[in-house]
Formats: structure tokens, sequence, C-alpha cells
């Protein structure tokens, strides 16, 4: 592929739609008993849909739109025959689509293959095949920063399919990532959209289109009056029967409606014990290792440092694999209250290293670190020093925990990948292990998980399960569980949670200023 038709794939999310798909997928919509009156695809690339539709739905009006003046004219060149067919050149992000919709007759079918590109991508080429920039949810400055505000097209497409049916009766057919799909299934739930009925159909994009990705049917329904919160998964196009039910419940997408109906009770919103682990996003600069008796960065360099800022560090591999740290961490401060500043006068060594390296840490892209003093991290607090920790990867898709406790009386921290929840001794470690790898606890979570997700596992998910209600069910219920179900606690303001009895600080989590030598330490592993 030449970089002229790389940039357009990427830019429009070109992956024309092959035409045995499009046939397949009309099949579907006549033996699911949708009969359109209209047919329109707003971005028909060369007019596989079309030919499909035209084909399964002979009496029905069909529009095609496309962008692309040479797509557009190998779609007119498709359905030409068909005086009831029409193709012409389109913006998606300019037309007047209410008036264009006003001029066809209901039952109306959104059909199509919608550009599966995010926002960033198209920018990142300098392409202009954007709608207008917004936040799309709403999202706080946090989370917009750190790329929650980063969106799929397709997205922000198929909301747009969804507000024009507002009110008339018809559906969207339409093929996207399956996390897209959920997306706008949240959108159209949550704004209490007149859906009738959703259902995902999965796909083998491998093989449709080349791309590993996971892809599906997306087939919404809608009808004045109509509201439901539920929808069904078909492995195939074909697959005879659902192979499983998703839905909103208590304000949240839930992937195994019949689980989380029996284990709700466990399930509390404001919990902050599970956190992520450190974010730096330099490693060549904060992630040290240990060559030939000597510190070396990931430059190659070596490095000598106060051993007081120096800790073990493990990956979300490491804690997959459960094994011991195979890296160190240079920790320029240990709250975000702290600045890197006092670095100065307590850590000098380690001032003038990053000094030496401010160019590559003032390089760093996430605009999180802009308004945050020169060398400052991210997820750094008391909670990072607990000595002992109960921790699972966020890149593994799977719900295995790990215990992790302290080398040489200093606790050992994880990076932004993985997630945590910080122990004041053993004891409590092993309490907790024990509490969240019981059945019921991996149910629990089970049923709120879609796997097929980017990152399934989240700091978020984690805290939706109470520990306290857990521990109460299963007869767990003990001073130690109760002081780890109060460490999982929000502080005391409004609500139900009392005010916490445990109050963070770096002596509660048995942090000493013991000196801690990661060069000796290697010397007495071997």
């Amino acid at each position: 592929m030449s970089p002229k038709a790389a940039k357009q794939t990427v830019e429009f999310g070109d992956f024309q739609t092959p035409l045995p798909l499009a046939k397949s997928v009309c099949s579907l919509l006549l033996r699911a008993g949708f009969e359109p009156s209209s047919i329109i695809e707003p971005t028909c690339g060369q007019g596989a849909f079309l030919a499909a539709a035209l084909e399964a739905f002979p009496d029905a009006t069909v529009r095609g739109y496309e962008y692309n003046p040479a797509y557009a004219e190998a779609a007119h060149r498709t359905v030409s025959q068909f005086s009831q067919a029409t193709v012409q050149k389109g913006d998606f992000f300019r037309l007047d689509w209410d008036a264009e919709l006003s001029k066809l007759p209901e039952p109306l079918l959104v059909l199509g293959n919608p550009p599966w590109v995010t926002n960033a991508a198209v920018g990142s080429l300098g392409g202009s095949n954007l709608p207008e920039k917004s936040n799309l949810d709403g999202l706080r400055g946090i989370d917009a920063l750190t790329g929650r505000a980063n969106f799929d097209i397709s997205e922000w497409m198929l909301r747009e399919n969804l507000r024009w049916l507002r009110g008339r009766r018809g559906a969207i057919a339409a093929l996207c990532k399956t996390s897209v799909a959920r997306k706008v299934l949240i959108h159209a739930w949550s704004a209490s959209l007149p859906i009738k009925s959703a259902t995902l159909y999965r796909l083998d994009a491998q093989r449709e289109f080349g791309v590993s990705v996971d892809a599906c049917l997306l087939f919404v329904c809608l009808a004045p009056g109509a509201q439901t919160h539920e929808g069904a998964v078909y492995d195939t196009l074909n697959a005879p029967r659902p192979s499983s039910s998703f839905g909103m419940r208590d304000g949240r997408l839930v992937s195994d409606l019949e689980t989380y109906g029996r284990l709700h009770s466990f399930c509390s919103d404001g919990l902050t014990g599970w956190r992520s682990g450190v974010k730096h996003d330099c490693s060549r600069v904060f992630e040290l290792s240990v060559k030939n008796g000597a510190l070396v960065n990931g430059l190659g360099e070596v490095v000598s440092l106060e051993t007081d800022v120096v800790f073990p560090l493990v990956k979300s591999s490491d804690v997959a694999s459960h094994r011991p740290p195979r890296k160190y961490l240079l920790v320029p401060h240990r709250s975000m209250d702290e600045s890197p500043h006092q670095l100065r006068s307590r850590a000098p060594r380690a001032w003038r290293y990053l000094t030496a390296h401010e160019g590559a840490l003032e390089a760093r892209a996430s605009s999180v670190y802009k308004k945050r003093p020169k060398f400052s991290i991210f997820g750094i607090g008391p909670y990072s020093f607990a000595p002992w920790k109960v921790a699972i990867s966020g890149l593994y898709k799977s719900l295995r925990f790990t215990k992790i406790g302290p080398i040489d009386g200093r606790p050992i921290l994880l990076d932004d990948t993985c997630y945590f929840f910080p122990c004041d001794s053993e004891e409590e470690c092993l309490c907790l292990y024990e509490l969240i790898s019981s059945p019921l606890a991996l149910k629990f979570w089970s049923s709120l998980i879609f796997w097929d997700s980017k990152r399934p596992i989240t700091a978020k998910l984690l805290n939706l399960l109470d520990l306290a209600s857990l521990a109460k069910k299963t007869g767990a219920w003990t001073p130690t569980t109760r002081r780890i179900a109060e460490r999982q606690m929000t502080a005391y303001s409004t609500g139900s949670h009392q005010p916490m009895l445990f109050r963070e600080s770096f002596s509660q989590y048995g942090l000493t200023e013991k000196v801690f030598n990661p060069l000796a330490n290697e010397k007495n592993k071997k």
C-alpha cells in the first residue's frame, strides 16, 4: 500500500465492506423480520452495502452518501440500474440530515460501515475528516487530559444516527468495534432513547478486514414509546441463539445480567481502596536495572543515586507471572503534595541526574505533567509505600491476584499498568487475598467485565466490590477484614459511609527510613 493510500485508510477508517459480508448482514435483517421502507447509508464507500440492500429489499427506497468522489462514482455505477436508488457526494459532518430524512418513508434503516478510526489518529495526520471539536461526554479535566476524551469517529456518527431516529420508526445496522457498540448503547440507554431492541453479532475482523480488533454488527431497533435497557450477544451472524445478555443496571453496564442480579448487593460506589501504580512516562530515565554491580538506566548510563529515592519496582508482566522485581524506580517525591524540588537538599545526586535528563522529561507527551513541578510523577502517595499489597495486572485479561511484600523492609512499588490494594501487614495481605479470590468475588467482578475491552480491569471496576459486604456474607467479618474495609471507604463528607478509622500516613503504612541498597540486595539474591 502506498503512503498516500495508507494515510487515507487511517484518516477515513477506509475498510471497504466485502460484498459477501454485506449480503450476510442484509440476510440477517430479513430473518429478524425487519422490513424497511427506506434505507440510507451515510458513508457508502464503493457501494457493497447498497447492492446487498437492493437485493434483499427490492421495494425499499435506497440513498447512499459518500465523501470520496471516486468512491461516490463507483457506488453510483453499482446502483445505476435501480430507479429507487441514488448516490450523491456528501460530507457526513456537513449535511443537513434531518432535511434528508424528512423526505423518506418509515420505517427507516440506517445501514453501513462507519469509519474505524479515532479523532486522535485523524488529528495526528493533519486530517480534517472530523466532527466539530467537543468533549463527547462532558469529561472532567483529568479524564480528558489522560485520553478518555479520545473517541472513535464511528461512535460520534452512530450517536448521530440514533438522534436522527428519535421520534421515528427505524433501525441501525452498522459494522463497528465491539467497544464502540457498547459505548453507543450506554449513551442510548442512559439518555432514555426509545430503544426497542439491541443486538450484537460478533465478526471475525481479521478474516473480513485484515485487522486484529474485536468487531461486531450492531443492530438497534427504535420505536416511539419503546424502552429497553438490555441487549443480546450472538457469537456469529448465523448463530441460532444468543450466547449472553448484557445491559444497564444501577446506572452501569453489566456483562452478565443473571449473575449481577444475584450478587448486586456487593456493589458500592465511591470506594477508593484499589489504586493504580506509578505513572512516569519516561522509563529510560526513571527505571533502573542492576548490571555488573551498578545501577544502569534505560540509556545504558551508569547511575549514582541516594538509596532512599530508589525503590524496587514490579511491572504488569512481573505481577502476572508472580516474579520478583527486576527493576528499580527513582521516586522524586512521595506524595502529590510534595515537590521534586526538595531533592536539591535531600538527594542532590538524584537532583543532578534528573536535571541532566530534563529534556527527555520535558518531552513527556501527557498533558498531566504540564502544570506540575518539573520531574513530577503521578499515582504516588502514602498508599504506594504500604509494606504489603495485593495486586493484579491491568494488561493481562484474567482475574489473577498476587501478594507482594517488602524487600529488606522497603516496599515494592508497581507501575501504572497494575492495580493494588495497600495492606499494613502480612496478615492483612493474606486475609484480603483469600477474600477477593473467593468464588463470590470473582463471579461478581466477572459479571461486570467485558474481556474484549482494551483494558478490562481497572481500579474503578475493582472498587465496585464492597469488601465489607463480601466479608459479612462469607462469614469472614473479623477485626482484620474490618480494618481492610475501612481502608476502602472514602473519607467522610456526605453519604452513607462512617468516618474512616484509618488515616493515611507514611508511619501507619510502616514505611521506615531504613537505608535500602539495591546493589547490596542484588548481591544477597545471588
